[in-house]
């Protein structure tokens, strides 16, 4: 997906013909109601240029339009609060209040198309706690797990719980999630369940649908495994997300029982480890498919594990030769893309699969990176992954908001998560190595998702640009995965 779009689609009344009209219509009626009344000393010449310029550059280009926007409110805010009685009215600070005014009232009206961005980051932490309320109404305490998604994304809900913990202790105090980890690691572990992973038939995607059943789906290929004991089963990148969660936990509570965890749920993972394709880690414990996403898991664990465990250096060790395995293994694309794995060729070589370019993909990459140059202080990791990000920026939006391929046809269990780990991992990589445009990306989906995709009980759809029905109803994967990007603007606002 580019960034470019029709005018159509830029505009929310499918035209700028009827955007003008409209504008006109609505603001006469507005202009005539005694409680809402036109201040006497606006001027009606600038007045009518500044009602023509918001219309032009808001029908030309949406995003230009939103950041001259931002700059007129602060700077109309700024003037608004100056005591006009106590010095000349100037026709500089009449006029840009009336333009602040004016910019406010269009916005609400819904004819600029696009969300007035939160203005502090206060804004974003109550986004973000009536996000979280929404998403805890699906936590099944006796089991330590979220209904409506899977196992592996439990463990993303709670990585993003544990972020918002690190960035608002007293909120999340409030929230009592401190109890909610300790709940989750004590409940979660006692599951009976057994996991499968079934491909998606009909799309031109490899895409797995993860489910969590007493025995494997008929008539489909899947792949069964025992119960989760310790955060273990079949699948290295579920044991991956389950150790990233304990070090986020241990993280913000300093509680050793869940780094105690981590690394015994990575002990596990480097049972999967051998010489196919030259190195790196397998998909599943049946060893048929090498893959992206476990891999870059594996190296992000074990570089988390450097900044934080004893042996430290065995895991420096690891993950910086798991990076010049990945980075050699052609699952990054020319055009810095990470595709979704490995084929096994006959010949015993191994060459990329050319599959879907997920987001997730481009983004645990990212953190384990940031990790790896908090281990070794060497800037290259960052510029690596910086490069990784803008590519993924580039390729994976539309009009500055994120996307993921399948949203048009089915994301099924899985890809509904994906989004938010690209946002979460890209914060982190804001955090050691600011770039304005990052920054502004994590914001305008921040505001899209809480102004375009969220429906009146504060649930957040899989597309972010809206509405919040689009792709299916919102369930616990698809509001973890938006609480991400929430928490992530509280981050880097």
């Amino acid at each position: 997906m580019g960034h470019k779009g029709t005018l159509a689609q830029l505009s929310p009344h499918n035209g700028a013909q009827m955007r003008c009209q409209t504008a006109i219509a609505w603001f006469k009626s507005r202009s005539k109601r005694s409680s809402r009344g036109v201040p006497p000393e606006w001027h009606f010449g600038p007045f009518c240029i500044a009602l023509v310029l918001l219309i032009l550059i808001s029908v030309c280009h949406s995003s230009l339009f939103k950041r001259f926007f931002d700059l007129i409110r602060r700077l109309g805010a700024l003037l608004a609060d100056l005591d006009i009685n106590t010095g000349p009215k100037t026709y500089l600070k009449t006029d840009m209040v009336a333009f602040r005014n004016l910019s406010l009232w269009l916005a609400e009206a819904g004819l600029l198309g696009f969300s007035v961005a939160a203005s502090d980051k206060a804004t974003y932490m109550d986004y973000s706690v009536t996000a979280i309320k929404a998403l805890q109404t699906l936590y099944d305490e006796p089991d330590g797990l979220w209904e409506t998604t899977g196992w592996w994304n439990s463990a993303n809900c709670l990585t993003v719980l544990g972020d918002f913990l690190a960035l608002a202790a007293d909120e999340a105090e409030d929230l009592s999630l401190e109890d909610v980890l300790s709940n989750t690691f004590t409940q979660a572990q006692q599951t009976s369940q057994t996991a499968t992973k079934t491909l998606i038939r009909g799309l031109s995607m490899r895409l797995f649908e993860s489910r969590y059943t007493a025995s494997p789906v008929s008539g489909t290929s899947a792949l069964a495994s025992r119960g989760f004991s310790g955060f273990i089963n079949n699948y290295y990148d579920d044991e991956g997300w389950w150790a990233l969660a304990w070090i986020r936990a241990y993280d913000v509570t300093g509680s050793t029982d869940y780094l105690s965890m981590a690394e015994s749920i990575f002990a596990d993972m480097q049972g999967g480890v051998n010489g196919t394709c030259g190195g790196g880690i397998w998909w599943s414990k049946d060893r048929k498919y090498k893959n992206a996403i476990a891999n870059e898991l594996y190296l992000s664990v074990a570089a988390s594990l450097a900044n934080r465990a004893g042996e430290s250096d065995s895991y420096l060790s690891i993950a910086r030769n798991q990076w010049d395995w990945f980075k050699g293994s052609g699952m990054i694309n020319d055009n810095n893309l990470i595709n979704d794995g490995l084929d096994i060729n006959s010949d015993g070589s191994c060459t990329n699969n050319g599959d879907t370019v997920w987001s997730y993909n481009q983004g645990v990459i990212l953190g384990g990176l940031v990790e790896l140059f908090k281990a070794t202080g060497d800037s290259d990791y960052l510029s690596e992954a910086t490069s990784i990000a803008e590519a993924a920026v580039e390729a994976l939006s539309t009009d500055g908001i994120l996307h993921e391929s399948c949203e048009a046809n089915n994301c099924g269990n899985d890809g509904s998560q994906f989004k938010g780990i690209f946002v979460r991992n890209l914060y982190y990589l804001q955090v050691e190595a600011p770039k304005d445009d990052f920054r502004n990306f994590i914001l305008d989906n921040a505001d899209s998702i809480w102004n375009n995709d969220r429906n009146s009980s504060n649930f957040l759809g899989l597309v972010w640009s809206g509405p919040p029905s689009a792709g299916g109803s919102p369930n616990a994967s698809t509001q973890s995965s938006a609480l991400d990007t929430l928490v992530a603007a509280v981050a880097v606002f």
